[in-house]
């Protein structure tokens, strides 16, 4: 059957569960890599919303994580919330997760029956890095005063963090579809055929 556009329980607590996941992350802190920036946790788990809750309800985990973080709640990475991180100079780049969860999810999902790697690896690479970009660098930009090109410059100090999350969600995904399938809610794909029953196509030939 068709994923319903209304969420039900079970879709309830798939997007709270999710949204406590990406908050967890936060805990973790930056992660310090050799020579790169320090890697923050927290876009892996907006890459993972979308890939296994699809595109409304990772979208929608997101936006139940932020809504907190807006109202004071310190769940983003360093402990960090309140109304005014959306003003800063990252606050682009936290609505851009909503995007790009919901990104993820479409690539994913739609059409699909079931998870693939390929799709995991091209969601993540589009909705979770140039999805977020495409709405962080704009912002960077106004607050910081430098360029668009300048603020892209600085912003591919993250790209190679960036792709590890990628690769790392991708594996966590199919992971998780090959060990409990149930966990994930494919939308959008098309309903299975039903097949007759023979006893009732016997049935039927009798009767005409």
């Amino acid at each position: 059957m068709v994923a319903s556009d209304r969420f039900d329980t079970r879709d309830i607590a798939r997007i709270a569960v999710f949204a406590a996941i990406i908050a967890a992350l936060g805990l973790i802190g930056p992660i310090p890599v050799p020579g790169l920036v320090p890697i923050t946790a927290q876009t892996l788990g907006v890459v993972l919303a979308g890939a296994v809750l699809g595109p409304k309800r990772g979208a929608a985990a997101v936006g139940v994580l932020l809504l907190l973080v807006f109202i004071g709640l310190p769940l983003l990475s360093g402990g960090h919330g309140g109304a005014g991180v959306f003003a800063g100079a990252t606050g682009g780049y936290l609505i851009g997760w909503i995007a790009g969860a919901y990104v993820v999810g479409l690539i994913v999902h739609r059409g699909a029956r079931r998870i693939v790697w390929w799709r995991v690896a091209v969601g993540g690479l589009v909705g979770g890095i140039l999805a977020i970009y495409f709405f962080g660098i704009p912002v960077q930009s106004a607050v910081t005063g430098l360029s668009i090109p300048e603020s892209l410059f600085t912003s591919l100090a993250f790209l190679p963090g960036d792709l590890i999350k990628v690769a790392v969600a991708t594996v966590l995904t199919v992971t998780l579809w090959r060990a409990y399938p149930p966990a994930f809610a494919l939308e959008d794909s098309p309903a299975p055929a039903v097949e007759p029953h023979p006893d009732r196509e016997a049935a039927s030939d009798r009767t005409d």
